[in-house]
């Protein structure tokens, strides 16, 4: 109550604010623990999941004795205890497209804290439909990012998650957040931006995230930001489309496969000059390499197609996601032959110490 600019007014409307968490993990946990204790009046919950033993590490909302039981279940009890004032709305359900307009419908706005992509396009289109404020999070390895969709920047301009990622990756590439690992206080940073990041729009203070890509990088202990750009080829998904598609990213382009390749198989045909190296990394990212033909941030790749070369392309990032995505787009614009390097930059370095 004494901080300049959040008095009365200010917790008065998170009393009344209606948020929904996707996602009662690693970035749901922190988020939630937080959003209650800031006194959000009330707060829905979506996690099918049980608690398992390898949680425990990264979610630190549950003990030993919550082994088995709901996650959900777990979660509205502590956060009651917590704050007896809140109304806690918990849902032991899978999100899918039959039933996320349903359960997104009614809220303030929603907290993406899920770990895989297939989910996080499908909150994203969701979001779009109903018009409801996104606060998308992800954890990978050693880097966190923070963002928010589908509200106003303070241009008024609202950006789409498909703005930066137009295209949904097939299952097997690149990996599952869980599956490709986490440092476990990472999650913990990201989830406590994410409510931060609820706070501030639903009072009104500060500056969102929207229309800017926050990363933080655990390593470094350093972070950065890059401003997303509109991609004017992205179209609007109608609700009838939504609930229909079997695949999400077909209502942009067709599923493009892309060779994900080791290592040993870059520095063959890097030695051979056979492959144009694309890094698709922020200028501010570490560590600066001396071995790539041309740079051109992810986020400004769709603008800059026409400087490629036209020959086989191999993309490289810092972990080999980005790449994929920059692939698919470079294979659907250019038609050209275009690789992605396996684990990244990080990868690369770990091959060769």
């Amino acid at each position: 109550m004494i901080l300049p600019g959040f008095g009365l007014a200010a917790q008065g409307k998170l009393a009344k604010a209606k948020v929904l968490i996707v996602g009662i993990g690693a970035l749901g946990c922190p988020a939630l623990q937080y959003l209650v204790g800031a006194g959000v009046g009330q707060i829905g919950m979506v996690d099918p999941d049980a608690i398992s033993e390898s949680n425990l590490h990264r979610q630190l909302l549950y003990g030993q004795a919550d082994i088995g039981k709901s996650k959900v279940a777990i979660a509205a009890g502590a956060m009651r205890l917590q704050n007896p004032a809140i109304k806690i709305k918990t849902y032991p359900v899978a999100i899918v497209r039959q039933n996320a307009l349903d359960l997104m419908k009614g809220y303030d706005l929603v907290i993406d804290a899920t770990d895989n992509f297939q989910a996080k396009y499908l909150l994203n289109d969701a979001a779009a439909i109903l018009k409801i404020p996104l606060i998308y999070g992800a954890v990978t390895r050693y880097q966190g990012q923070v963002s928010v969709f589908h509200f106003p920047d303070q241009e008024g301009v609202s950006y789409n998650y498909r703005d930066l990622f137009p295209i949904e990756p097939a299952d097997n590439i690149a990996g599952s957040c869980e599956s490709l690992g986490v440092i476990g206080v990472l999650p913990g940073i990201i989830g406590c931006l994410q409510a931060a990041e609820a706070i501030k729009i639903i009072t009104g203070i500060g500056r969102s995230l929207a229309g800017r890509l926050y990363t933080h990088d655990f390593l470094e202990t350093s972070n950065y930001e890059i401003a997303i750009l509109k991609n004017e080829e992205v179209k609007p998904l109608t609700r009838e489309a939504f609930l229909i598609t079997e695949n999400q990213s077909s209502e942009y382009w067709e599923e493009i496969d892309v060779d994900e390749i080791t290592v040993d198989a870059f520095l063959k045909l890097k030695t051979k000059e056979q492959v144009f190296v694309l890094d698709v990394r922020e200028s501010e990212e570490y560590p600066a390499i001396d071995f790539s033909d041309a740079q051109i941030p992810m986020s400004e790749l769709i603008q800059k197609l026409d400087l490629l070369p036209n020959k086989e392309i191999c993309v490289i990032c810092h972990q080999g996601i980005r790449s994929v995505y920059a692939a698919q787009l470079i294979q659907a614009k250019k038609g050209l032959k275009t690789y992605s390097l396996k684990g990244g930059i990080t990868a690369y370095f770990n091959k060769l110490t």
